[in-house]
């Protein structure tokens, strides 16, 4: 019912609070049965005026159980009554009780089913509580026949049992006592024995067994004497803590640690591992060095071990010295490496810990302790890479490095080197302390090495005579013994020097390659087949049968020009082909090839050789030395300028090169030249005793320029003015530059990345400059193999004004072909000597043709009066010229063909198109130009024109004055 009405209640905004708590006490208010709700139910209604009916309701009507209705309604009716009022509010009371209890009935039959289920489910409560009731019942039925059947005597059962109970306790006791006074004797077995987890492990457990059994009085000495056998403990703990920094032993370790987790001291247990390694190191490199230096006293004085480490290290001689030093990382390393093995150790066994151990407070005891380790071995890391910096630091300082040959300092930077490799790999250090110690050392050793080997470069060069150094066809830079450590594979075997530039990043570690033994510094001896260098040409054929076969296969060919059965090996390098040439080959091979013969082995001298031998030192050191990479490629690029600068000096300089106009030496060849001069060469014969300090400094930076030779002869036509020693040492520096060249990959992978800019700008404006000089310096060949004044001789003793077309060229073109077929064989005895290469060969020829031509411009130039027959001879005589010339050579396009071709069809041109033509072809000299307008003067310009074009002619030259 409560439900009803609280349902009621919620039906308007406007029902007023409260419950209808006694609707029986109003008979006309009752609830009225199914029937009554089914005639309700079907009654036709409005759902609003209903809801209006029951908000008019009156509130009192929602009050309290104890609301008296009919009191209420007869309290309210007047004096004076009135049917028809009563009767109307007899109807509305009907109507608002017909409505309440249509809403009512509404209700109810809303809620009829879950009315069903829940008394479904009292009743099924109804019969469970039922059947537990009948089994309290028997339950309490079966306690008392068990309470009825014991009896007095089981109870004295009990009681004896107790007592029995009680006895063997005081049995277990008494026999733990007596374990407990035999203890110590097992203790110390266990000590012996080095089981210190087990030890402790007893000792605690008979200490917790102690103070179980503190109320017997034999107990109490006990209990002291097993205190002080735990401190005993602790102590032989610190010492066999110490060990490990030596030789770490993994069980033996295991057992420490277990021992320090048990007494619940593992964070002291890392504080003094750290400062038992400090202490290692210092005692370690303190008795290294001590011995070597009493070893070379070759005393037992005691006083040295007084000396200070410092102090000590003074005395170490240079003989022991490398040794030492290797000795000495060795010990060092054997530190590092047991360090380096606890750190795997507790990485291996903290893991195992976090899933061994279990939730609650010992979780979080561990978690911290295991974090304190981490922390304090991370740290550890550097603290002792720093110890060992620098110590081996005041070991280096102790001793000058200057007084050590160069392989020595090598092998002292080899050492070093893989010492901060080691430390690199230890803690991810750089070794600043190690790298800026030994990078001033090194800088001042090799600034005075390169200073040595640059007056060694300058006597080799002064005394070089341009002989061809025979080496093998496939020789490479690498076959040397100085070019070794960059192709070597990085083992165990192979010092610090040979490694190779760069390394697999997946390589092996050097504490993963020895950790299970060896050690990164032992002195490896050197093997004989490394220091073997088989690049130097023996003889000129493999075997007689090569040689002979050679021989019949030039004889048996007879259309092969005579210049060319010649001996097949060469006399001078002794160079062997690689097989032998064939027939097809020789008839098919171009003019200006001279060295088919020969085969295609590098050019290069002796001082060549030696330059690139110095060049592979000064890579070993900056491979073993990256810091001062950038040092040794400067000192490496002097070595190239000074030797590019020698060839030019000896070879190229000629101040008339630049009057040709041809442009034969490139504006950069001339800045590179300039720089070079400027920052490299000492043009003072002797010093200033008035020049001040700066000066002379600077000039010890600096080498005399170079003198050639007197052997060498480059006045000779025989020769060709030399041209053999000039091929060799324009091609030399033409291979050392290929080398460079090979090599700028390693360079750039060492140069630090801000000093980039000096490696580039040596590269594109001095090493790609060096094929430049082959211009300069065979342009003086040609410039004298051929009789330019001679064929201008000529040249002006010709009639050029003709009335007729001759048929027949000149005399002059007949000696100028005889010239160059005098140079050719000239050419073709040169390259019995030296293997004149295809480039070399064009270039002379190219040189030879380009003067010939402008010589025969200038003999035009030359000529005081033409005719048109005469033009057209001129243009004959150069054809005959060219037709000749192209049977010796195989140069096409012909150089400056066109030069001498416009020149003579330059006569034909009327006034307009010569004014023209003279501002376009600015190539042609004042002379030239001059003339061609002078002798046009009558033909078809008259002379106003004439002084119209001079005047052209003059502006253009004016800017050249």
């Amino acid at each position: 019912m409560q439900k009803i009405k609280s349902l009621m209640t919620r039906q308007g905004p406007k029902s007023p609070p409260g419950s209808l708590s006694d609707l029986g006490a109003i008979e006309s208010l009752r609830v009225p049965g199914k029937e009554e709700f089914r005639e309700l139910r079907e009654q036709p209604s409005d759902p609003q005026a209903e809801q209006e009916l029951i908000n008019s309701i009156e509130q009192v009507y929602f009050s309290a159980d104890s609301f008296d209705i009919v009191k209420f309604e007869l309290e309210k009716l007047p004096p004076v009554l009135n049917l028809q009022e009563l009767e109307e509010y007899r109807d509305k009371l009907k109507q608002q009780q017909a409505a309440v209890s249509k809403k009512v009935a509404d209700l109810i039959l809303e809620k009829q089913p879950a009315y069903v289920k829940e008394l479904e489910r009292v009743t099924s409560l109804q019969t469970g509580l039922q059947l537990a009731a009948v089994i309290c019942t028997h339950g309490r039925r079966h306690l008392n026949i068990a309470k009825e059947g014991f009896t007095q005597a089981s109870l004295g059962l009990l009681a004896n049992q107790r007592k029995r109970q009680l006895l063997i306790g005081l049995l277990k006791s008494l026999r733990t006592i007596k374990t407990l006074q035999r203890t110590d004797v097992r203790l110390s077995e266990m000590l012996e024995e080095e089981d210190y987890p087990g030890a402790i492990q007893l000792c605690l457990e008979c200490q917790k067994a102690a103070s179980t059994f503190k109320h017997y009085s034999c107990i109490s000495e006990l209990n002291s004497k097993l205190q002080d056998t735990l401190e005993q403990i602790e102590e032989q703990l610190d010492v066999a803590l110490s060990k490990i920094c030596k030789n770490f032993d993994i069980n033996h370790y295991t057992k420490v640690q277990q021992a320090y987790r048990l007494l619940g001291k593992t964070q002291t247990a890392m504080d003094q591992l750290h400062m038992h390694f400090t202490q290692a190191i210092h005692n370690t490199v303190f008795q290294v060095v001590l011995g070597y230096v009493e070893l070379c006293a070759g005393n037992t004085d005691t006083k040295f071990q007084k000396l200070q480490y410092k102090d000590l290290c003074t005395h170490v001689t240079p003989d022991s010295y490398i040794p030492c030093l290797a000795d000495l990382c060795k010990a060092l390393w054997e530190v590092m490496l047991s360090y380096y093995r606890t750190m795997g150790w507790h990485e291996k066994h903290d893991g195992e810990d976090v899933a061994a151990t279990s939730e609650g407070s010992n979780m979080e005891e561990t978690n911290f302790d295991r974090g304190y380790v981490k922390k304090k071995l991370e740290h550890g890391l550097t603290r002792i890479w720093q110890d060992v910096q620098l110590k081996v630091k005041t070991y280096l300082l102790g001793t000058d490095l200057s007084i050590f040959k160069y392989d020595d300092f090598i092998f002292v930077l080899d050492i070093i080197s893989r010492l901060m490799q080691v430390g690199e790999e230890f803690c991810g250090s750089k070794s600043e302390v190690l790298q800026e110690s030994i990078r001033k050392q090194s800088v001042n050793y090799f600034k005075n090495y390169h200073r040595t080997r640059l007056d060694e470069l300058r006597m080799f060069l002064e005394n070089e005579t341009w002989e061809l150094c025979p080496v093998k066809s496939n020789f490479s830079i690498l076959q040397l013994h100085e070019f070794k450590f960059m192709e070597q594979s990085r083992s165990p075997s192979v010092s610090p020097s040979k490694q190779p530039v760069s390394t697999s990043s997946e390589a092996a570690t050097l504490f993963e390659q020895y950790c299970s033994g060896g050690n990164p510094f032992e002195i490896q001896a050197n093997h004989k087949d490394e220091e073997t260098e088989d690049v130097l040409a023996s003889n000129g054929y493999e075997s007689d049968e090569q040689e002979k076969s050679a021989y019949q296969e030039y004889d048996s060919d007879s259309d092969v020009p005579e210049e060319l059965k010649r001996d097949y090996v060469d006399e001078q390098t002794g160079d062997a082909p690689v097989k032998s040439v064939s027939r097809e080959t020789l008839k098919s091979r171009k003019k200006s090839d001279y060295s088919l013969n020969k085969v295609n082995a590098p050019i290069l001298t002796n001082t060549t050789l030696n330059v690139i031998r110095l060049v592979g030192k000064y890579m070993q050191m900056m491979n073993i030395l990256k810091p001062i990479a950038f040092d040794v490629i400067h000192f490496m690029s002097q070595l190239f300028d000074y030797y590019l600068y020698a060839i030019y000096t000896f070879f190229g300089r000629n101040d008339s090169l630049e009057s040709t106009g041809l442009g034969l030496s490139s504006s950069r060849l001339r800045t590179t030249l300039n720089r070079i001069q400027e920052s490299l060469i000492d043009l003072e014969v002797s010093a200033d005793p008035t020049a001040t300090l700066t000066a002379a400094e600077e000039r010890k930076e600096k080498v005399p320029s170079p003198h050639l030779s007197h052997l060498v002869v480059l006045t000779s036509g025989d020769t060709l003015y030399g041209l053999a020693e000039r091929v060799v040492a324009t091609e030399s520096l033409v291979f050392l530059a290929e080398q460079f060249e090979a090599l700028q990959p390693h360079l750039d992978a060492v140069m630090p990345a801000v000093k980039k800019p000096f490696l580039q700008q040596f590269y594109s404006q001095t090493v790609s400059t060096a094929s430049e000089l082959r211009k300069p310096i065979y342009w003086i060949v040609a410039g004298k193999a051929i009789d330019y004044e001679q064929m201008l001789l000529l040249m002006a003793n010709v009639k050029w004004d003709v009335r007729e077309i001759m048929s027949q060229h000149n005399v002059y073109v007949d000696a100028l072909l005889k010239e160059f077929e005098q140079f050719n064989r000239r050419l073709n005895e040169v390259s019995k000597r030296v293997r004149i290469p295809l480039p070399v060969s064009n270039i002379l020829w190219e040189h030879c043709i380009r003067l010939a031509n402008r010589t025969v411009v200038e003999g035009f130039a030359n000529v005081k009066k033409c005719s048109n027959e005469g033009r057209a001879l001129m243009q004959l005589d150069f054809q005959q010229f060219l037709m000749k010339l192209e049977k010796l050579t195989d140069i096409r396009p012909i150089p400056d063909k066109e030069f001498v071709e416009a020149y003579i069809k330059a006569y034909y041109l009327t006034e307009n198109d010569m004014e023209r033509w003279i501002k376009e072809h600015r190539e042609y000299s004042t002379k030239q130009l001059t003339n061609l307008v002078n002798v046009c003067l009558g033909s078809h310009i008259n002379k106003k024109a004439r002084q119209k074009l001079l005047a052209a002619i003059d502006d253009i030259d004016r800017p050249k004055r």
